[in-house]
């Protein structure tokens, strides 16, 4: 897995992009604060390597909990700036700061 953060100097926007090694998989989304963990509009493209990846423009100077929603199933990113435990899932959540 892996995550990319990309400034723009022109706009207070990062356009991070997600990338998740998830062969047998059939979907790949990516959720979290950002989309207020609705899948639908966050869906990653599945490359013919196998890999799925998306890029998502997000307002700089903040930090957002999320997860890959991988076929029903919630996954954290292994390279995330950091974890939180989320008493609401009953889990750790990554999180992204940009």
């Amino acid at each position: 897995m892996g995550i990319v953060k990309k400034y723009l100097k022109s706009k207070p926007v990062c356009k991070v992009t997600f990338t998740v090694p998830a062969e047998e998989a059939k979907k790949v989304a990516v959720v979290g604060d950002f989309n207020n963990w609705n899948p639908k509009g966050s869906s990653l493209k599945k490359l013919k390597n196998g890999t799925f990846k998306g890029t998502l423009d997000l307002p700089k100077e903040n930090t957002y909990e999320f997860r890959y929603l991988v076929d029903g199933n919630y996954v954290n990113e292994a390279e995330a700036d950091r974890y939180q435990w989320n008493d609401y899932a009953g889990a750790e959540n990554a999180v992204l700061d940009v």
